[in-house]
């Protein structure tokens, strides 16, 4: 078999043994997958009138279509936290340093997590979107192609944070640290055009909500959803994700070759 091959089967291999770790105990999925449903419920049902009123919009079902968008951003970055506790466990709890010493293909090991985790995002995406859709979410001008663009872009976005998040089990010293490590993740969509408007923030604050991945983000995938204006945010949620998954290919990387005894 040639090199190209048998990392295509190790990195098969380790996938199959990740998506079999995540069936036997999904308590870690499921809890970082209710963290966004109930944002959304609680947004909604709690200050949906208050907030739908703050953008302008005549009642609920406004606020509904402004926050989902936001609320799938956030939900890549809740669930990816669950790659870095995985990565973080296998790594102290020594199975990598075992993989080591075995005839497998060397990156096939962290590249099994970060295709389980973008598989696990996109699996967690359709579960919230069928909340939102249950709830009053509609995306009736939406077409083929803009939905089209719209997954795209989700998926590209669970590929850079779960690189992200890997990089972040690989440094951090036990799984609780990875967890704490990557819990920006889940902050950043909080200080971002998820809930409210930019322009409404206050002058200091603002910078902080606008120079930050999510916001073009959660704008393009507005746009493109409820036919909003993307303008160039388009470019800055995929210039994003392709420099947030070069950073963390990289870092993962460098980290993962160090010597085992460096954990």
């Amino acid at each position: 078999m040639s090199s190209l091959s048998l990392a295509v089967r190790d990195a098969n291999t380790m996938l199959r043994r990740n998506l079999l770790h995540a069936r036997r105990y999904p308590s870690l999925t499921l809890n970082l997958l209710l963290t966004p449903i109930m944002m959304l419920l609680l947004f909604v049902y709690i200050f949906g009138d208050v907030m739908s009123a703050g953008i302008g919009g005549a009642d609920r079902s406004d606020y509904i279509a402004y926050i989902v968008p936001g609320i799938l951003l956030l939900t890549i970055g809740s669930t990816v936290i669950g790659a870095a506790v995985s990565v973080s466990t296998d790594m102290t709890e020594g199975i990598i340093a075992r993989f080591r010493t075995m005839a497998i293909h060397r990156s096939s090991v962290i590249i099994g997590h970060v295709v389980g985790s973008v598989l696990q995002v996109l699996a967690s995406l359709v579960l919230v979107g069928a909340v939102a859709v249950a709830i009053g979410f509609r995306s009736t001008d939406a077409t083929a192609l803009e939905w089209l663009a719209a997954f795209g872009l989700l998926a590209l976005f669970a590929l850079a944070f779960t690189w992200i998040a890997v990089g972040m089990g690989l440094a951090s010293p036990n799984a609780e640290a990875a967890g704490n490590m990557a819990m920006p993740l889940i902050l950043l969509p909080l200080i971002s055009s998820a809930f409210i408007p930019v322009e409404t923030m206050p002058g200091w604050f603002r910078p902080i909500a606008e120079y930050q991945p999510f916001t073009p983000a959660i704008e393009t995938l507005r746009g493109l959803l409820l036919g909003s204006e993307i303008g160039h945010n388009g470019w800055l949620a995929v210039g994003w994700c392709l420099a947030l998954t070069a950073l963390g290919y990289l870092w993962s990387k460098s980290l993962f070759d160090r010597e085992p005894a460096a954990h």
